[in-house]
């Protein structure tokens, strides 16, 4: 087997010419990402379209970092915030409608408990998995080998070590389910704060015929 196909295999494998060079790519169209005019919306979305193995109107505001690009896959509309990092040496699938607050970071790579074994620059992935409709809080971390079910909000500054059920909010660190998100979540948008009759009204429009108009950051 070649180092690529044990990376991507969840198996030891070290980095080779071969992934040496996949490497460069990403290098070069996340440098290209990262310098870019942050106001050319248009530009930043080819660039991510480009870098990803799989998108369809996803948007990142730079800075953007990852190993490869081409083990992300994203569904449809997602949006990424500042400072987000993606370290793909196994695939990330990330569903629809998916949103990360500032300084999320995923993390398939892993390396050797016993630093004899850490210390010959043989690491391993395992996938991340994430489901639609997802809500990552600023600071997140997501840890090798994490699934995370659909319409999930995971809260600031947690520490994904474990599997996260669908209709979950979950926080902490280790970050735990407190609680299910059901309909009764419809009635405050922020503490005890209601959103207002004018907006419910165009919400409810939008979840039974979909936003109007394309997405202002797409190039799709």
């Amino acid at each position: 087997m070649t180092n690529k196909e044990r990376m991507l295999s969840g198996m030891l494998y070290t980095v080779d010419d071969e992934l040496l060079e996949e490497q460069r790519r990403a290098r070069k169209l996340t440098y290209k990402l990262n310098t870019m005019d942050r106001s050319d919306f248009k530009g930043i979305a080819e660039v991510i379209k480009e870098l990803f193995g799989k998108s369809e109107r996803a948007f990142v505001n730079p800075p953007f970092y990852c190993d490869y690009g081409t083990n992300i896959e994203i569904g449809k509309d997602f949006f990424a915030n500042y400072n987000c990092t993606i370290l793909d040496v196994a695939k990330v699938r990330i569903g629809d409608n998916c949103l990360f607050a500032p300084n999320v970071a995923l993390y398939t790579a892993g390396h050797p408990l016993h630093p004899d074994y850490r210390n010959t620059f043989y690491e391993y992935g395992a996938e991340i998995n994430i489901g639609n409709n997802v809500w990552l809080g600023g600071n997140v971390v997501v840890c090798p080998g994490v699934t995370i079910g659909d319409n999930v909000v995971v809260g600031a500054g947690s520490v994904v070590t474990k599997d996260i059920p669908s209709w979950s909010l979950a926080v902490g660190n280790p970050c735990r389910v407190i609680r299910k998100i059901d309909e009764r979540d419809k009635e405050f948008y922020f503490k005890n704060l209601r959103p207002d009759a004018e907006v419910v009204k165009i919400m409810d429009d939008i979840i039974e015929n979909g936003c109007p108009g394309d997405n202002p950051f797409s190039n799709d």
